[in-house]
């Protein structure tokens, strides 16, 4: 039977239903490392250090859709939750035709800028030519990406995890095999990884879009709409925290770069691409959960549904908390087999990204706890808080941590850094779960 928005939740329930979305962004999380991996392997590690240098850039316009579709799912689902189907449609409609406006144009701007913003990024000269051209062919595809963003959150709210899961797959398989084919076998280099990640991403948000717009049995139907700027408006503000928290992690990105040339040179920055990606395959499953929850939650917010909204937040603290045990232990015992798998050809590198993973592991007991909050307080429709919490996590503890502690304790003070965010982010978010908790009736 059918899981639908309005029921009580067990855990089996509750697992039942975000494990289509855990699943589905792990998989877009391994597929995002592919390109690394073949890249570092095939072309070398000047080409694997571009790349992720222009990355943080690339994540920033792709997040518009990220921002507009955990904003707006939020909204839709409170809406369903107060049981106007009819507008909650109206509203989908706008924030996809949004979408994919906004992804049009700023692929054009993206593209004509991507050479000062690799230089703004500090791209060396031996890397700027292979940042520029990644950037502009990946950004290209910017429109699709970000509608590939928007519906993983809508397809939960439309209770069809399982389909978002379905594209993923699609979209995953599609980089996978091109990656292998336009790297190893046709040799064209990191314009090869580009074009893989932009066909899947086409995969991603076009496959979607094809079933919304045809009749379909989900909650949620693309409809005759007209503009409403309060709507948007009120959707962008309330996922903002998302788009913060990207934008953050980028500029944050940037400032590891800077410190890692400084202290370690290129090899610092490989060794931060590497640890970076595997870093996405831990947090997709964190993110996963909260796509999965946050319809729940605003849809028995819209509908006065207290004791629900008590019952998934104690089921999450729990999730959150075995989880980031669970995560930090798996990442000690992976350390070795993860980081000779993308930099095992240079032994220096090995030992330094092996060392710096170790390190940088022990920050998953309390991100997945820091993320949730983020997005409960999205979910609610109080995109200030959530904001605020992603600000103050994704940008100001970290910016202080990777400036203060090399200073301290010189490389391992920068692996150290996001350990030292999420503890200062944790009590940060206890802070704001506690002050709301009588507001909205969740404690």
């Amino acid at each position: 039977m059918a899981i639908q928005l309005s029921d009580h939740f067990t855990y089996k329930r509750l697992f039942r239903f975000c494990i289509s979305p855990v699943i589905m962004m792990v998989f877009i999380s391994i597929y995002g490392v592919v390109d690394g991996f073949f890249v570092s392997n095939y072309v070398g590690k000047i080409p694997f250090a571009a790349l992720n240098l222009v990355m943080p850039f690339v994540m920033i316009l792709g997040g518009v859709g990220f921002m507009i579709g955990t904003g707006g799912s939020a909204l839709v689902a409170k809406t369903l939750g107060e049981g106007d189907r009819q507008r909650a449609n109206r509203y989908f409609t706008m924030l996809i035709m949004l979408t994919a406006f906004a992804g049009v144009i700023l692929s054009v701007v993206g593209i004509v800028l991507m050479r000062p913003i690799a230089h703004l990024l500090g791209a060396t000269d031996a890397m700027i030519e292979y940042s520029v051209l990644y950037g502009r062919i990946v950004i290209g595809f910017n429109a699709a990406f970000m509608l590939q963003n928007v519906f993983q959150a809508f397809l939960t709210t439309a209770e069809k995890p399982k389909l978002g899961l379905a594209a993923t797959v699609a979209a995953g398989v599609t980089n996978i095999t091109l990656d292998a084919l336009f790297i190893a076998v046709f040799k064209w280099g990191i314009a090869g990884a580009a074009l893989a990640t932009g066909i899947s991403e086409c995969i991603g948000g076009v496959l979607p879009l094809i079933y919304f717009l045809r009749k379909n049995s989900s909650l949620l139907r693309l409809t005759k709409t007209k503009p409403e700027g309060r709507v948007l408006v009120k959707a962008c503000v309330n996922g903002s925290s998302e788009l913060m928290s990207n934008i953050s992690s980028s500029i944050v990105s940037v400032l590891y770069n800077h410190q890692l040339l400084r202290f370690a040179g290129e090899n610092g920055v490989a060794a931060y691409g590497t640890i970076m990606y595997i870093q996405f395959v831990f947090i997709a499953v964190y993110i996963g959960y909260t796509i999965g929850t946050a319809p729940v939650i605003g849809f028995h917010y819209g509908a006065e549904n207290r004791g629900e909204l008590k019952s998934i937040l104690r089921k999450s603290v729990t999730v959150m908390s075995c989880t980031g045990v669970g995560m930090m232990i798996m990442a000690q015992l992976l350390a070795v087999p993860l980081s000779k798998l993308f930099v095992g050809y240079d032994p220096e590198l090995f030992d330094m990204t092996k060392h710096a993973f170790r390190l940088f592991s022990f920050s998953f007991i309390l991100t997945g706890m820091n993320i949730f909050t983020s997005s409960f307080f999205t979910a609610l429709n109080n995109g200030l808080i959530s904001a605020v919490i992603s600000f103050l996590r994704t940008l100001v503890f970290q910016m202080l941590s990777v400036l203060i502690l090399p200073v301290i304790f010189g490389l391992d003070g920068i692996w150290w850094a996001i350990t030292a965010a999420e503890i200062s982010a944790f009590c940060i978010s206890s802070i704001f779960l506690w002050l709301n908790r009588k507001k909205y009736g969740y404690l």
